[in-house]
């Protein structure tokens, strides 16, 4: 089994800042990909930022600049600090890792989702 437990949301004012945490456990032999997604009410879910395993990074362009994802060395946990926060970045966020688990079967994974609610 492999677990993703997210931690960090909360209510922050305009241009303010949160850093988010995405925890991955468990049966784990490879982490190919991790990053963040979110869902605001009413709009499909949709890309914030990820990481390959390779290092490579990829952003939404209306977090440019503002958002920057990292992981810790030991490559299991993901964090996404966001800064200048503004009101449409009001979503709930998901993490997403794709990894491999020490079956060698490769698949996607989500976090329960943590809710980021920034006020004008």
């Amino acid at each position: 089994q492999v677990q993703l437990v997210e931690s960090g949301g909360g209510l922050v004012q305009a241009g303010g800042s949160l850093r988010l945490s995405c925890a991955a456990s468990g049966r784990i032999f490879r982490i190919n990909a991790m990053g963040w997604y979110r869902q605001a009410p009413g709009k499909q879910r949709e890309l914030v930022a990820t990481f390959t395993r390779g290092g490579n990074t990829n952003y939404a362009d209306s977090v440019k600049g503002r958002f920057t994802i990292s992981r810790d060395n030991g490559k299991t946990t993901a964090y996404l600090q966001m800064n200048s926060l503004k009101p449409e970045d009001t979503a709930v966020y998901y993490c997403n890792a794709d990894l491999t688990d020490t079956r060698l079967v490769r698949n996607d994974y989500w976090g329960q989702g943590t809710q980021v609610t920034v006020s004008s």
